[in-house]
């Protein structure tokens, strides 16, 4: 992966930034623009050093001036290059409007773009998108999201300029149409939407450039970026004399009839996660099989809330939820956890059973809620569409209904507690299976049992499950992982 800033800004803030460059800094836009442009350029011809043609598509204001002065330095240089726009450039103003004097001033070859006779491009062609920046409100207009239907048909690699066209910077979200890019190179500060919703999907590949902006000019962040090797350090450590009790007890309650193995996954994660204990309260019918499948795991039958009273008086740390099903018996189970006040990572049917409680709804400060879109909408009472709209508003908004650290999970998970967001840039597409989001639970209540705070907890965990989808992807492809992979690849980043 590309080494990234942690640093995570909003598009309001970049431009701030930008503008306390110029207006406090002396630097000029131009000067600025050009250092994006070559930036850019630079990254093309690294990234595609047997490039034939450049081919890039400009649109209005200042990212189509890196367009067109990305189109000058290349022809400067020597390159094949050629501009299409989707606007009149006579409409240009300010920096944008000397930055194509300068593409004209190299006699670089332009023309309108034409949806009835498109650019014929070679196979060796790289296009750029220089089309819309992070100005956009609204859907996008369809004379671009022509242009923009062309660029994702063409076939060709495709270079977006500070974030692709028809992205939203600041939630992830695509404006009804949005480029698909090759590679992505993000100007002056690495805004939060790229990491996030359809961002990773539309960015490819993703490189930032700060412009030698000196850093006194960068307020504090929206967002703080994690990954695995900010985080690994929290993992506890254990000395030469240590015994199992010293590292928790996890219960896991869940797996009604026929979810089984949504639980027993959750308890197998706690312990390979380095739980001391690990006990799982299940149906009855599916204790024989969780011994013969993992014999560590202490599995009792319970048929009712009150039977798992006992398990839970000796329990340290609660994971409720996988397989729990939302009939009575997962009901009882989530009624009779929500009397003790326990450390607990709340997952799958006990959100959804939550959710459908009258209010007031139950708070707490030690819980972890890890809802997928869907989840969280049931308990904003709003769409998925409406989640996934503005997932940082999203989990925000579930934090201060809920109280705890909320994760919500999906591309770029977020995290929230009362002091704050960060986003989780881990992970993979592999994790979309079934039995992922078990395997995360127990991960989470393994490191709460070994006492670790909810947030350092969840933070971690993402990172771990996040990392161990990575780690599989390396040694065996992208394809065919399924849930308890992440095992043995969890025990290698633990030890590494």
């Amino acid at each position: 992966m590309l080494q990234l800033p942690h640093n995570l800004y909003t598009c309001a803030q970049t431009r701030s930034i930008d503008q306390a460059a110029i207006q406090q800094g002396g630097i000029r836009g131009i000067v600025l623009m050009k250092r994006a442009a070559r930036a850019a350029l630079r990254v093309l011809v690294e990234r595609w050093p047997a490039h034939g043609p450049i081919a890039l598509l400009c649109g209005s204001g200042n990212n189509a001036g890196d367009g067109y002065l990305l189109a000058g330095l290349a022809k400067s240089q020597g390159l094949s290059v050629a501009v299409w726009h989707a606007q009149d450039p006579a409409l240009l103003q300010g920096d944008a409007q000397l930055a194509y004097a300068f593409a004209c001033q190299e006699q670089v070859v332009m023309a309108p773009f034409d949806n009835q006779q498109p650019p014929q491009l070679p196979a060796d062609a790289v296009v750029v998108d220089a089309l819309l920046g992070t100005g956009v409100v609204g859907p996008v207009r369809p004379a671009f999201a022509t242009v923009i239907g062309w660029i994702n048909c063409c076939g060709l690699p495709v270079l977006a300029l500070d974030l692709p066209s028809g992205l939203c910077g600041d939630t992830g979200a695509e404006l009804g149409s949005a480029v698909i890019a090759t590679a992505s190179v993000c100007f002056v500060a690495l805004k939060q939407g790229l990491l996030t919703a359809r961002g990773p999907a539309l960015c490819g590949d993703l490189y930032c450039e700060n412009l030698d902006i000196p850093a006194n000019f960068y307020p504090a962040p929206a967002v703080q970026r994690i990954d695995l090797m900010s985080q690994i350090t929290h993992l506890p450590k254990r000395s030469a004399d240590a015994h199992k009790g010293q590292s928790g007890h996890v219960l896991v309650l869940g797996g009604d009839q026929g979810f089984g193995g949504a639980a027993l996954m959750a308890a197998e994660a706690a312990l390979v996660t380095g739980a001391g204990l690990v006990s799982l309260a299940t149906q009855p019918e599916h204790v024989l099989a969780s011994l013969v499948r993992r014999p560590e795991v202490m599995a009792l039958g319970v048929r009712n809330g009150a039977e798992a009273a006992p398990a839970l008086a000796r329990a340290s740390v609660l994971a409720i939820g996988p397989g729990l099903g939302r009939g009575p018996w997962g009901q009882q189970l989530l009624q009779a956890a929500l009397t003790f006040q326990l450390p607990m990572v709340v997952d799958a049917d006990a959100l959804n059973l939550l959710a459908e409680q009258p209010a007031p709804r139950a708070t707490r400060a030690n819980w972890i809620l890890t809802p997928h879109p869907a989840e969280a909408g049931r308990l904003l009472g709003v769409t998925t569409a409406q989640i996934q709209a503005d997932r940082f508003a999203a989990v925000r908004a579930l934090q201060a209904k809920f109280g705890g650290v909320v994760l919500l999970k999906g591309a770029g998970t977020l995290i929230a507690d009362a002091a704050g967001a960060v986003l989780a840039n881990v992970g993979n597409a592999g994790l979309a299976t079934a039995g992922s989001g078990d395997m995360l639970t127990g991960i989470i209540a393994g490191l709460l049992a070994q006492g670790m705070a909810p947030s350092a907890a969840a933070r971690l965990g993402v990172c771990l499950h996040g990392g161990a989808a990575e780690l599989f992807a390396e040694q065996e492809g992208l394809r065919g992982l399924i849930a308890t992979d992440l095992l043995p690849a969890l025990k290698v980043l633990m030890n590494d």
